[in-house]
């Protein structure tokens, strides 16, 4: 390809819209161009990465018996409903309506889409396993998309499906594709992390997730470089020590703690405890606020507003403790959770934030919306805790010497906390935890028979019994590929692609293109170069050569060869952008070398 005839168009500054360093770098170098909010063109130099990340994972699926599918992006709102995800998805997906009334939607995966193939198609246990992928376009509505292509509204993802008649025959294919995604990214030049993670809307027993490391970043993960345990937040967990509770009271105690709004609060009022020794108390709800009437505003609210027994959750967790929402949703498998609002909690309990507490809190909250459920969910780190304290649900009042499970009728234990840095790790319990910021590159599944048991997906087994089918999910996106690739390799002249995903191999940079010498002695490198299949950019541009130069470093090609004055005595220099050096070699020699450098590591 000439430079000359090819479309990069560069930029000197970062765009003033560009926050994170691989949305700043795309830009300038001329990969992408935005269209609108989440919504990019990939540009030649864009398309040719993304088409080498394609080619990756192609190869890798294939070698672990993976079939290539291409299935429709837009869906019937009937499959949706069958899986029962129709309604639990919320707006994150693309609704809309045919000429005909018909609901449809835009894929954002294609689960309800392979299970009804597999339903309509296999019967039997020897038709299984099956591995099914395909890599293309998906759509969700992203509330907030930013970051250049780390969060989108269409994206591109290779996403596959295995389907097998037994757990055990799940637990063969979770490996296989695990082991093929660790070496799709090492074949990206990707540092990774796999973690434990939650399947949140996905659904199904037990999912890892891919992460890699950077302050773009928009997951946060805990590892333990001792023993190498490692989670999502959503997940992770650690060893805490034991609180020394003291002698408490027989009976909890209320007294008046005027003015006191927080936790912070109670530590600095006399007589008051620390926030270790503190019940904090925070209320949800599964009622959608995006229904008025269904909404406890007030005492008064008319029974016929609360057919469907809206249900709020106390959420308890030690005063010094963060909640992590994320638990919070997956130990009480709710499609839809929120935080209720100050006049909801005022109508439910008939106090405000700052004063709230579940002692007594299921009766006073019968007394006042005996239609409303409360469920009162407890962090694990609770247990056994007494001589607490926590509010009264008066305003400006509290309790003392709460023992946690003599005076609160706790419903369920879970582990709902937010882990830190510098706790102990679970695992080993010796390491100590650290937790950054990652990005999420690829997640896997195991489904388990979520999807085929409510659409129908049978098979017989050997014994002649019909059982729903066994399946997992796995996703990569290939726009988080690529921005890994750059948030990890770069520098302050711009990307440094690892080879396996460069756009080209090689850019020969003719230093001045009105010299023949120069220029003949460049054409003809490029066309050997060429020849021996190489992908190949001659910058033949009538361009200073510093211009050249920066460009070249922007675009981030791993190797220059330089076509300049020393090629009177047979030489061309040979820069390697990576490492930033460069040496003069014969010009007889430098295809060799190329090659060499183009097939060895990343």
């Amino acid at each position: 390809m000439r430079w000359s005839q090819y479309f990069v168009p560069t930029l000197r500054e970062d765009p003033a819209d560009a926050e994170v360093v691989s949305h700043k770098l795309l830009l300038r170098a001329g990969v992408i161009r935005q269209l609108s909010a989440g919504i990019y063109s990939y540009l030649p130099i864009g398309q040719r990465v993304a088409l080498k990340i394609m080619q990756i994972l192609r190869e890798e699926m294939n070698s672990i018996g993976g079939q290539e599918f291409y299935l429709p992006a837009l869906h019937p709102a009937e499959v949706w409903k069958e899986s029962g995800r129709w309604d639990a998805i919320g707006d994150d997906m693309f609704r809309l309506k045919d000429r005909k009334g018909a609901d449809m939607c835009l894929g954002m995966t294609h689960e309800e889409i392979f299970t009804t193939i597999a339903r309509n198609e296999i019967r039997s246990y020897k038709q299984l396993p099956q591995v099914w992928y395909q890599i293309q376009i998906k759509f969700r509505d992203e509330a907030r998309p930013k970051s250049g292509l780390m969060r989108l509204r269409t994206f591109i993802m290779k996403d596959a499906y295995s389907f097998d008649v037994d757990e055990a025959g799940l637990d063969r294919s979770f490996e296989d594709q695990r082991e093929a995604y660790k070496r799709i990214f090492t074949r990206a030049g990707i540092k990774f992390t796999i973690v434990e993670a939650s399947s949140g809307a996905m659904g199904g027993s037990a999912s890892n997730e891919f992460v890699a490391r950077t302050d773009a970043g928009e997951d946060l993960v805990a590892t333990c470089e001792n023993c190498g345990y490692a989670a999502n937040l959503e997940k992770a967990t650690s060893r805490l020590a034991g609180s020394k509770d003291g002698i408490g009271l027989e009976f909890p105690a209320e007294f008046p703690t005027p003015g006191v709004r927080t936790i912070d609060d109670l530590t600095k009022f006399p007589g008051g405890a620390s926030a270790e020794a503190q019940i904090k108390t925070l209320i949800y709800s599964s009622v959608n606020n995006a229904d008025p009437s269904k909404l406890l505003f007030s005492g008064d609210v008319s029974k016929e507003q609360f057919d469907d027994a809206p249900k709020y959750y106390l959420v308890l967790l030690r005063g010094d403790h963060q909640l992590h929402e994320t638990k919070l949703a997956d130990a009480l498998a709710a499609s839809y959770l929120r935080a209720a609002t100050a006049k909801e909690i005022n109508a439910l309990l008939g106090a405000n934030p700052g004063s709230l507490g579940a002692v007594g809190a299921k009766k006073r909250a019968a007394e006042r919306i005996p239609e409303a459920t409360v469920h009162i969910i407890a962090d694990v780190s609770l247990k056994g805790r007494h001589n607490m304290t926590t509010g009264a649900n008066t305003d400006d009042y509290h309790i003392r010497g709460v023992d946690i499970e003599r005076d609160i009728r706790i419903d369920q234990w879970a582990d709902l906390r937010t882990v830190t840095s510098g706790e102990v790790c679970p695992r080993c319990e010796t390491g100590v935890l650290e937790v950054y910021k990652a990005m999420e590159i690829g997640h896997i599944f195991k489904l388990g028979t979520k999807y085929s048991k409510s659409m129908g997906a049978t098979v017989l087994t050997p014994e002649g019994k019909e059982v729903p089918i066994v399946m997992g999910s796995y996703g990569i996106g290939v726009e988080r590929i690529m921005t890994a690739a750059i948030e990890q390799n770069h520098d302050q002249d711009g990307i440094i692609w690892p080879k396996t995903l460069s756009p080209f191999d090689v850019v020969v940079t003719i230093t001045n293109m009105k010299q023949d010498s120069l220029r003949e002695a460049g054409e003809d490198l490029y066309k050997e170069l060429q020849r021996a299949g190489l992908d190949v950019l001659l910058d033949d541009r009538d361009e200073r050569a510093g211009v050249k130069f920066k460009d070249a470093d922007l675009i981030g090609i791993p190797y220059r060869i330089t076509v300049g004055k020393k090629i009177a005595d047979g030489l061309v220099e040979l820069f390697e952008r990576r490492a930033k050096t460069s040496e003069d070699v014969k010009l007889s020699e430098i295809v060799s070398r190329i090659q060499k450098l183009a097939l060895a590591g990343l």
